[in-house]
């Protein structure tokens, strides 16, 4: 039933009523042609509708205009099919031919002619195939197989890739030469059976044993361009059941860009042609190598970080440890006083106490410098642990850092000046003699060596 058109026996626009006006509303040719193409457009947006060609023109712009006749009731329909959609043609565009076209219906305001524009068109013998397709896909739909929450997320890096198509196909070559070119990915081909009588069966087989190996991530399922009757095995509701039941993503690319198969509808991505599946299912290696290089920067200014942060700990732990020099002052005061008591005893008793005195002394020291430096490398290797394989070098800093301090501290040791020939010269009142003018010519001298004094006189300055 066809609408009344809106605002009838209201006032027109721009066109004042007088006061005693009656009557309905007049409308424009305009008002009328829009109303009609508002109610046409919305109500015949997707159908079919079986004709006979004639009047078939093809335009300088790539569109091709026709006529649609019904030889029974003499009616006849304008018809325009874009260029862009000539690519799914199925049919011979010629006057005469019995077709079947699929589009919406289009109508012009200023001439008030209206069309349909077509996006497919069959021969009327396909037609068959085409009810049959909507049917399944129907079913399918109803059964939630086509919504896209159930559509699943691509490995990002699959161990293997299934390939589900002829073993002696085109499309199998494409898909190798594609994914061969993208990355060194391992492929697992299920031979099948792509057209003819058993060719459903043997599809949905082939998907069912491929997924049974472990290393396979994704499952491409493809084959090369032919006409509707070619395709169909990949419109059989078997083949369709088989894809929605795997258990890993499928990738499904079959015939061309304008080719639509319900199994690819089913599958979990949808691929113009079996190489664009290729290129979907296998990552690009230069993409990968850039994702790296991006990580390795971002590890890399961590790391640097870290650095950063013990190389601030390695300065707090030197400030703690302190001068040598200054512990020493401590120590040389002790020795002068056990010297002063003990001189009238034997000298080489003396000696041999202080001797034993200074090494325990030398002893502690080291004891304390070692623990202190067992304690910084303790920590150092703490840290180094934490760090991994990311940062060795950070703990062979420490470590040098960390030794470096330990023989400064051991070359500062008293016993190791003497041991390098060095002397302590004293007086006779046991002063160490800094200067030569502390002392005359005659005057007796001690001299302290690394092992054992000597006693000399000066003679000369």
């Amino acid at each position: 039933m066809v609408k009344p058109l809106r605002g009838w026996g209201k006032r027109p626009p721009g066109r004042a009523r007088g006061p005693n006006e009656k009557g309905p509303r007049v409308f424009s040719v305009g008002e009328v042609n829009r109303a009609a193409q508002e109610h046409i457009e919305s109500k015949f947006t997707d159908f079919w509708v079986e004709g006979e060609l004639s009047e078939v023109t093809h335009a300088r712009s790539g569109h091709v205009y026709f006529t649609l006749s019904d030889e029974r009731e003499k009616a006849r329909l304008s018809g325009i099919m874009f260029e862009r959609d000539l690519r799914a043609l199925r049919a011979e565009m010629a006057d005469g031919e019995r077709v079947r076209v699929r589009g919406n219906l289009t109508l012009h305001v200023q001439s008030g002619r209206y069309q349909i524009r077509a996006r497919m068109i069959l021969p009327a013998g396909a037609g068959d195939l085409a009810a049959q397709f909507e049917r399944i896909r129907k079913r399918l739909a109803d059964e939630g197989l086509l919504d896209p929450a159930r559509k699943r997320e691509l490995p990002r890096l699959p161990r293997a890739v299934g390939v589900v198509t002829s073993l002696h196909s085109a499309a199998l070559r494409d898909i190798v030469r594609v994914a061969h070119t993208r990355a060194p990915v391992r492929l697992i081909v299920a031979d099948c059976q792509v057209m003819g009588e058993g060719s459903a069966r043997s599809i949905a087989s082939a998907l069912q044993e491929v997924q049974r190996i472990p290393e396979v991530d994704v499952i491409i399922l493809g084959r090369g361009g032919g006409s509707a009757e070619e395709l169909w095995s990949f419109n059989a509701e078997r083949v369709a059941r088989a894809v929605a039941e795997s258990r890993v993503p499928v990738v499904c690319g079959v015939g061309h860009e304008t080719d639509v198969t319900i199994a690819e509808l089913v599958a979990d991505r949808r691929a113009s042609t079996p190489s664009n599946a290729a290129e979907i299912a296998v990552p690009d290696a230069r993409v990968l190598l850039g994702e790296v290089a991006a990580l390795e920067a971002r590890a890399e200014r961590a790391m640097q970080k870290t650095v950063d942060r013990f190389r601030l700990d390695l300065h707090e732990l030197e400030r703690t440890l302190a001068d040598p020099r200054r512990m020493m002052g401590p120590l040389r005061r002790r020795v002068r006083e056990l010297e002063q008591r003990l001189r009238a005893r034997d000298p080489r008793v003396a000696l041999a106490r202080d001797r034993r005195r200074l090494d325990e002394l030398h002893q502690r020291l080291a004891r304390a410098a070692r623990e202190l430096v067992d304690d910084a490398r303790s920590g150092l290797e703490r840290d180094t642990a934490r760090l991994g394989a990311v940062a060795p070098r950070i703990g062979r800093e420490r470590r040098q850092r960390i030794a470096k301090l330990a023989a400064q501290l051991d070359a500062l040791s008293p016993l190791k000046v003497l041991e390098r020939g060095y002397a302590i010269a004293f007086d006779e009142r046991d002063r160490a003699i800094k200067r030569a003018r502390d002392v005359a010519v005659g005057d007796a001298i001690r001299l302290r060596l690394h092992e054992g004094t000597l006693r000399a006189r000066v003679e000369e300055e």
